[in-house]
């Protein structure tokens, strides 16, 4: 017997039913609820034998047995003692989640994002529980497992429970996120350390809604929430390609040109970079890097030339040294290769870090850069 993946109108009560909802869209839905039921399916199917065992349905593959052995409890929070939600993994690779089992039902990653109330649109606070569900699988599962990049393996880590975050909602479809850790917020659980403004702390964007502009609208919206505030952060290391974002908005934007700063928890001036600043420091660099490169090439013209006729070549400059560091895509742009709005962690360049920082933090002046005086809030 195959068990199909819950589409609307099955998701385990006589409400969503009728309505045919979305887990996201039912009502008065609680922690402990969602994972009694959980708990009390994989007690039955570890009792049943294999032999009786049902099939899920999974779109564009072979039924996957529902066995006690292909599924695991993960914690919806940081704090793992909280709240714990059963999914189904994939048989041949541990490491994915297919489905997750709520209201009695086993929905897909991809259904359990959806929403059928049309109210439900754009940036949304997450307040709800069924909402932290969400977050979760955006989080944890599409960024930390189904989408994520290969070039980075730091292990996945749920947010808290406390964790400030938006949704944003796109006909029908959790599109993205961003959490924010508050102002006054503790750092971490190992100290008493606390932000010292308010921190973008991580932002995605699913792949198939990509390149429409998602990232800079979340990045806006932060800015406009924390109006008030004299100074905003994100998140050290920013990506390649979430630096391509905030070049993109401060262009538009030159207004929040002195409020966006690099940060580094707490947030105190000496773990702050400005990040308009920075961006000009490396569109400079990547200036110097190109004429470095033309010169090169320019004095290997020459060269083949002098040889061409008889005469010896210059031996000041080697056309291959110029040639191999104009090849280098990391140094002649100053940053990784990065793709689009995809906003994920990256490391910082350890042979630049620390001469941007100072630079920033001395507020040098860059030629077509921000005033002066950068440093313009307490």
């Amino acid at each position: 017997m195959a068990a199909a993946a819950a589409p609307p109108g099955q998701a385990g009560s006589a409400a969503a039913v009728a309505e045919h909802l979305y887990p996201v869209d039912i009502k008065n839905v609680t922690p402990e609820a969602v994972e009694a039921a959980a708990r009390m399916y994989h007690a039955k199917l570890l009792e049943e034998p294999l032999s009786d065992a049902e099939f899920f349905s999974v779109p564009g593959r072979e039924n996957v047995k529902l066995s006690a052995s292909s599924m695991d409890f993960l914690p919806l929070y940081r704090e793992e003692s909280i709240c714990r939600l059963l999914v189904l993994l994939d048989p041949q690779e541990k490491h994915t989640v297919l489905a997750i089992y709520l209201h009695s039902s086993w929905w897909l990653v991809e259904d359990a994002v959806k929403t059928a109330d049309p109210s439900r649109d754009g940036l949304i606070e997450v307040q709800t529980f069924a909402e932290r569900i969400v977050l979760f699988l955006l989080n944890g599962i599409i960024f930390g497992m189904l989408e994520k990049n290969l070039s980075h393996d730091e292990p996945f880590l749920p947010h808290s429970k406390r964790e400030c975050a938006k949704i944003l909602w796109r006909s029908g479809d959790a599109a993205a996120f961003y959490t924010v850790k508050a102002k006054g917020s503790l750092c971490d659980g190992h100290s008493s350390q606390c932000y010292l403004l308010p921190v973008l702390d991580t932002v995605f964007v699913r792949k198939k809604f990509r390149r429409r502009g998602l990232g800079t609208k979340m990045l806006h919206d932060f800015c406009q929430t924390f109006a008030a505030e004299e100074a905003l952060g994100l998140s050290h290391p920013i990506s390649a390609g979430m630096y391509q974002v905030c070049r993109k908005f401060l262009e538009t934007h030159p207004e929040e040109q002195s409020r966006l700063w690099e940060v580094e928890a707490p947030g105190d001036w000496s773990q702050r970079v400005n990040i308009w600043l920075k961006i000009q420091l490396e569109q400079n660099l990547a200036k110097k890097v190109n004429l470095t490169c033309e010169v090169g090439s320019t004095q290997d013209d020459e060269g083949e030339l002098k040889k061409k006729v008889g005469r010896i070549p210059d031996t000041g400059t080697s056309p291959d040294a110029a040639e191999i560091f104009c090849d280098d895509p990391e140094l002649v742009s100053g940053q990784q290769p990065h793709g689009g709005e995809d906003v994920v962690q990256h490391e910082a360049e350890a042979q630049q870090h620390k001469e941007l920082k100072k630079k920033a933090n001395r507020e040098e002046p860059v030629e077509g850069s921000v005033p002066k005086r950068v440093r313009t809030m307490s």
